[in-house]
């Protein structure tokens, strides 16, 4: 289930969404750890499809680290498998420090080599999504972490939201199953 930072910064509707997503047949639930400094820039612009800046929307809604540990106790207690997707190096690390077992990667720093490999030292299984990649830079990314020996799979996404039917192109999946055939496509 994608929590991501629908909870607003609510410990409440992050619980809730933990118990919905439970309640619904769920395995996992994952949600995003984000320190907007470490990200971008506070002058980035603003999206049209949001009403204020993003370097705003994260500092006033993102989970702390205690948060996210008091959220992985949460699951763990509620039997639901708690990951998260760290937005850079000092998130992953911090993620790290409190044990996340495996970490999803989102579609925008899917070809950030320098912190892929960082954070392939902590010897996690790494999920990456594949939206915005072209082949070359799925290759280029795939090539880079077998040399680590890490764990890792690659997810096909789309990153539109919500994404049209038009636009789904599910017969890329074959196609990635074929080219990197020792990982698991999605």
């Amino acid at each position: 289930a994608e929590a991501c930072d629908n909870h607003f910064g609510s410990m409440e509707n992050a619980k809730k969404m933990i118990i919905q997503a439970k309640e619904n047949g769920a395995d996992c639930i994952k949600f995003q750890h984000h320190i907007a400094d470490e990200e971008m820039l506070p002058n980035v612009p603003q999206s049209s499809n949001f009403d204020q800046p993003l370097y705003e929307f994260l500092k006033k809604n993102a989970l702390s680290l205690d948060n996210h540990l008091e959220i992985k106790q949460y699951c763990e207690k509620v039997g639901i498998i708690y990951l998260c997707t760290p937005f850079s190096l000092k998130a992953a690390q911090e993620l790290n420090s409190i044990g996340c077992v495996d970490f999803k990667i989102g579609s925008g720093e899917m070809t950030d080599i320098p912190t892929l490999l960082e954070i392939s030292k902590f010897a996690k299984n790494l999920i990456l999504s594949t939206g915005m990649s072209t082949f070359e830079e799925i290759d280029r990314t795939y090539l880079e972490l077998k040399k680590t020996g890490v764990n890792f799979c690659f997810l096909n996404c789309i990153s539109e939201y919500p994404t049209l039917y038009e636009d789904l192109n599910l017969n890329v999946i074959p196609k990635m199953i074929s080219k990197y055939n020792d990982i698991f496509i999605s």
